[in-house]
């Protein structure tokens, strides 16, 4: 039996999808591998056969974690969650059956929630694991799984490949056994989480309020169709807060917006539009799963989009401000994040900790640090608009941000500043810093090839590329503490620096740049150059 006849024999749903499809290349995109379980976990477009997400692949993953909890722990007991994304209900609803069957307790929220909500749960509910089924802000194809270990964390490399094993253990669904939620309920195996926990977590993000001046701020915000749209509108109910109506409820379409993704221009299109219309101060967006969150400002007569540094910077700024420091404080950025907020922190004398690009590997460090003392954790962030002040989560957490963020506002706006004037005043002390990002969409078996020769001639040409290059890092061989990850980072003479990975996530390569310069303009020529050398070889 051939893997299409195999797929075909799953139910009648799959094999009327499959044999309606027509176009060779799409069914070869579907069987040419199996959907990957990665270190970040699993994500893909949803879709009938191995390479998608769908509720066999999503079962498969969820054998895999139950015997890999039960491996290491007595009676394990795992949390669950979903996004408003299509079939995210699903998914959850078949992990826990899938988890219940295996013995494992599964506590399941009872509507969409946050991922750092789901994160907190973990630890309120003591339990031995987490899953969270979220494509975060990828298009409305995707749908994702992604897995949290007992402290609330995305699983790091020596986990992850441990639970990969178990994953790609499971040879065949036929070995998959599934209980209803009814019967597993009334077994024990299975409950719903209640409101309570949503109050407990949004009290937690209350108590790392820095600036409770009465404010007359202005706000619209949009939910992106999202899991945002309670917790945030909670967290922010001092604030004059507009939503954007037509954003505001779920939608696994996300029909408004091209990509559900604040780092893109057009994701707060409307609501730059009706913050326009209502002279707001500030516009404020969350992905759909809300732990990344993008902001525009208004700036004369127009709006301004910061990007996930800036936002960082100023932030970094604010809380270092605001903040009684405890004793060894330390930051946390990744390593193609700007290097602005990092000087920020040394100049009030925080010890900065780089790591690798996710945010499970900040979310690791406040776990150790909490273990050993080394340092105590003050704030972290990455570039693309994720970004964590307390230890209430483990992950990047929009909900919290959202909050500081209209405190931020707040405070400058009682000064006579916008933040666009903020940032200016960063830039003044300590230098012009010009951050961008640029990504290079290459899907199937043909765009993995090219980004995988793409990454082999940047490392084999090495310090050749460039005339003025101090120093290639090659993280694929492992750089001081950090895990060994397939980055290349470009340092320059000067202080700026590239880098360049494939994306965990997407069919994506991605160009990081954080290039000095004099001003604006002349950075900013200066990276086309820098991106220029790099197109040539993709």
């Amino acid at each position: 039996m051939t893997d299409f006849e195999y797929w075909c024999s799953l139910d009648e749903e799959t094999k009327a999808e499959l044999e309606a499809i027509t176009d060779k290349k799409e069914l070869e995109d579907r069987f040419w591998k199996n959907l990957e379980f990665g270190t970040g976990g699993m994500r893909g477009i949803m879709g009938a056969g191995p390479n998608r997400m769908n509720i066999y692949t999503v079962a498969k993953a969820t054998k895999g974690l139950a015997d890999y909890l039960k491996a290491s722990k007595k009676n394990p007991s795992a949390a669950i969650a979903f996004d408003s994304r299509n079939n995210s209900r699903k998914f959850a609803e078949v992990s826990a059956q899938v988890l219940s069957a295996q013995g494992i307790r599964a506590y399941l929220f009872d509507k969409l929630m946050p991922t750092p909500v789901l994160s907190y749960a973990v630890r309120y509910l003591k339990c031995d694991g987490g899953i969270v089924i979220t494509a975060s802000h990828n298009p409305k194809e995707y749908n994702g799984y992604k897995v949290y270990d007992a402290d609330g964390c995305q699983l790091t490399p020596k986990d992850a490949d441990k639970l990969i094993g178990y994953v790609n253990a499971v040879e065949s669904f036929d070995e998959i056994k599934k209980i209803s939620l009814a019967d597993a309920e009334k077994e024990g195996l299975f409950s719903y989480i209640d409101d309570s926990l949503l109050e407990s977590f949004i009290n937690e993000c209350k108590a790392i309020s820095l600036y409770k001046e009465k404010s007359n701020l202005k706000i619209v915000y949009t939910p992106l169709h999202g899991t945002g749209n309670i917790p945030v509108r909670r967290i922010l109910a001092d604030y004059d807060v507009t939503v954007v109506s037509e954003q505001e409820n779920p939608d696994g379409d996300f029909s408004t917006v091209r990509s559900p993704n604040p780092e893109e221009k057009d994701a707060l299109t409307l609501a730059i539009e009706k913050a326009k219309e209502i002279n707001a101060d500030i516009v404020i967006g969350t992905d759909p799963d809300c732990d990344r969150v993008g902001i525009a400002v208004r700036d004369g007569g127009s709006y301004r989009l910061m990007t996930g540094n800036q936002t960082g910077a100023l932030l970094m700024d604010f809380i270092l401000r605001f903040r009684a420091l405890p004793e060894n404080p330390a930051v946390v950025k990744t390593i193609v994040t700007s290097e602005i907020g990092a000087a920020i922190a040394r100049k009030r004398d925080c010890e900065v900790i780089q790591t690798l690009t996710g945010f499970k590997y900040i979310g690791d460090k406040i776990c150790k640090w909490e273990k050993d003392g080394g340092y105590s954790y003050v704030f972290g962030y990455e570039e693309s608009y994720g970004y964590l002040a307390g230890t209430h989560a483990r992950d990047k957490d929009a909900v919290s941000s959202s909050m500081l963020i209209a405190e931020m506002a707040a405070y400058h706006k009682s000064q006579g500043r916008t933040l666009v004037d903020a940032l200016n005043g960063i830039y003044d002390e300590y230098g012009y810093y010009y951050d961008c990002l640029e990504t290079v969409v290459l899907k199937g078996k043909e765009g993995s090839e090219k980004i995988r020769s793409a990454m082999d001639i940047f490392r084999s040409k090495g310090a050749s590329l460039f005339d003025d290059l101090d120093e290639l890092s090659d993280y694929s061989l492992g750089i001081g503490d950090l895990p060994k990850e397939n980055v290349l980072r470009f340092n320059f003479k000067d202080g700026s620096w590239a880098a360049v990975r494939p994306s965990g996530t997407e069919p994506k390569l991605k160009m990081y740049y954080s290039v000095k310069g004099e001003s604006e303009a002349d950075a900013a020529a200066r990276q086309k150059k820098i991106s220029e050398v790099f197109y040539t070889y993709i």
